[in-house]
């Protein structure tokens, strides 16, 4: 069956074309960093408003790319939740019009087990049990999966997600919006010992975490002495990114041996940061643990995913309506 995913949560038009819920035919991503930038983060308003301009010449690109048309399209996947609500809006009725019109079913897919269904379209990926963690800039939350479609909430954030951390201290540091690459790429040459930045909630048995204590050091760190440059700027991303990556892999294995599950799932944006992708390997083989991360172009926000949970919900049975609409705090 051929999976028309559409993608619209937030700051991202995506659409793409899966086949039978593995082949990934053709992914386009239509991103609006250059029109939040300038505002050190995303404008609801405007992010609805560029999808409305974008979603269907993406649609297009995404036919075009995969040799496919859209009558050959099966079923239709989209995000309905959670969401900035106004850009849920825009990819939702989308997808009812094309459903109706080509006389297809769809089904509205929860967008953080879109990121959990991700790894499927990789090489390698965990079959359940396993524990996912969804970590990006709107949520750090760790599942225990324990069939495709059965989902169990152990921990998440009490504050801040990984990524909004990142942005913030991002923008304390006056570097570019969003804040993980520069970050990423500024800490690969310094050094992550430079600073003992906090780790918040350290007690092994609480699968939480807390992120504000953390950026707020880095505030006061920066007060204190100003806004570093060259190396010291290299050794203070090195070391909040030290304390990012500890804080979630450390938690994350520290689960899987407690509940003894034996794979892990590391998805969302954040997991294309390199040291959290080397540091939870590292972990894993340490405590025999097995850790899977898709490849960092199915990290960030994309329609394959949300193709892929589609399919395999619609495999499970479910079907969506026309009465369906944008749930912004969609729970998974």
């Amino acid at each position: 069956m051929l999976t028309l995913g559409i993608e619209t949560s937030c700051d991202e038009t995506a659409a793409a074309l899966v086949e039978d819920g593995r082949g990934l035919l053709a992914d386009v991503v239509s991103t609006q960093v250059d029109i939040h930038r300038r505002w050190g983060g995303v404008v609801p308003e405007l992010a609805s408003r560029n999808h409305v301009v974008q979603i269907l010449p993406v649609i297009d690109e995404a036919l075009e790319r995969s040799r496919r048309t859209l009558a050959e399209v099966g079923l239709i996947a989209v995000t309905s939740g959670p969401g900035l609500v106004g850009a849920l809006l825009v990819g939702l009725e989308v997808a009812k019009s094309l459903s109706m019109a080509r006389k297809v079913p769809f089904v509205g897919v929860n967008h953080l087990e879109g990121h959990l269904m991700a790894a499927r379209l990789a090489p390698e990926f965990p079959e359940p049990p396993f524990l996912g963690l969804v970590v990006s800039g709107g949520h750090t939350s760790l599942y225990e999966v324990k069939e495709l479609g059965r989902y169990r909430l152990i921990g998440a954030t009490r504050d801040d997600a990984a990524g909004e951390a990142y942005d913030k201290v991002a923008k304390i540091l006056g570097l570019p919006y969003p804040g993980g690459q520069p970050i990423d790429e500024l800490a690969q040459e310094g050094d992550p010992r430079a600073i003992r930045f906090p780790r918040a909630l350290p007690e092994r048995g609480v699968f939480e975490w807390s992120f504000s204590g953390l950026k707020t050091s880095v505030l006061n760190h920066v007060r204190a002495g100003g806004v570093p440059s060259g190396p010291a700027l290299n050794d203070l991303c090195a070391s909040f990114q030290e304390a990012v990556a500890d804080s979630l892999t450390s938690k994350l294995i520290t689960a899987a041996r407690r509940l003894s599950i034996e794979r892990v799932l590391i998805c969302g944006g954040v997991a294309a940061n390199s040291r959290l992708r080397s540091m939870a390997a590292q972990r894993g083989a340490e405590r025999e643990v097995s850790v899977f991360i898709p490849p960092p172009r199915l990290c960030t926000d994309n329609g394959a995913m949300i193709a892929v949970a589609g399919y395999e919900a619609y495999r499970r049975g479910v079907r969506s309506d026309l009465s369906l609409t944008a749930d912004a705090a969609w729970r998974l």
